[in-house]
């Protein structure tokens, strides 16, 4: 019988994103902590559909805003790793991408009673060192790569990317991928940025981002008996007013073509049973 599976996760990031590049002034802190409005928003659209996400939260923020996070865990949604700075660990030098790792992991142990089993990096950029990581500390899964869209995979660790040779590939590992895509992330789509050295435009038609991401969503239904499809949205992005009337717009389709609503561990649940199957 077919199954299509959607995860609606939500990078609870407040201001981190903000100040991990810096940007430390007024006005960029107060734009993340608009986050702490949308996730009340969010988690009241959820409950409305009875709906279990999973909330990606930086270490950072679980020690700044514990009972906001405490309401995230109290409504039965999944808490995973999403860095503690929210510094890609790509930035980081061995040392310190390990130690924001294991902080991050007792943030989130002191806020749940056990170590996350899932990672998303911040801004989506690994280091070439965090797969190693993430299989050394016990995690079961990872989501910030791009190779597939529906279908988990297994990662890869010691992979040797080159310029100008043929690439050489490494061993799979027991650590599952829910793949991602920034297609379907919000911030892209719907976030105005400026800076000194660049612009992102954003402010996306919310209508043209639901016809994509619905899109996306039928497509699988099409072509596959049994997929996964991942969302990222951020609280002080899809928070705003027109964009939780698309994301209430967007679960209201994805029932419509019998989506099966499920956190990303569960997913991957569902996905390691096929594969013994």
């Amino acid at each position: 019988m077919p199954r299509h599976i959607a995860c609606l996760t939500f990078d609870f990031d407040v201001w981190s994103g903000w100040t991990a590049r810096k940007l430390l002034t007024p006005t960029p802190v107060s734009r993340g902590e608009f986050g702490l409005v949308g996730a009340e928003r969010i988690l009241a659209l959820l409950k409305k559909f009875e709906i279990h996400a999973t909330w990606c939260i930086p270490g950072v923020i679980i020690d700044t805003y514990p009972q906001a996070c405490e309401r995230v865990l109290e409504a039965g949604h999944e808490i995973t790793h999403h860095g503690y700075s929210h510094v890609p660990p790509a930035d980081l030098s061995p040392e310190k991408e390990e130690m924001e790792l294991l902080r991050a992991r007792e943030s989130i142990k002191q806020l749940t009673g056990h170590y996350p089993r899932g990672y998303r990096s911040c801004s989506w950029d690994l280091s070439p060192r965090t797969v190693e990581l993430l299989i050394k500390h016990g995690f079961d899964y990872e989501s910030s790569m791009m190779a597939n869209d529906y279908t988990p995979y297994q990662v890869r660790q010691g992979d040797r990317p080159t310029i100008d040779e043929p690439f050489i590939f490494g061993t799979e590992t027991r650590l599952v991928e829910l793949p991602i895509s920034w297609t379907l992330d919000d911030y892209p789509h719907f976030e105005f940025v400026r800076t000194k050295d660049y612009v992102i435009q954003g402010l996306m038609n919310t209508d043209n981002v639901l016809k994509n991401w619905t899109d996306d969503f039928f497509y699988m239904t099409r072509i596959l008996d049994w997929g996964a499809l991942v969302y990222t949205c951020h609280p002080y992005v899809i928070g705003r007013g027109h964009r939780m009337m698309m994301l209430e717009r967007l679960i209201l389709k994805l029932i419509e073509l019998n989506a099966v609503f499920l956190t990303m561990g569960q997913a991957v649940d569902e996905f390691k049973s096929r594969l013994k199957d």
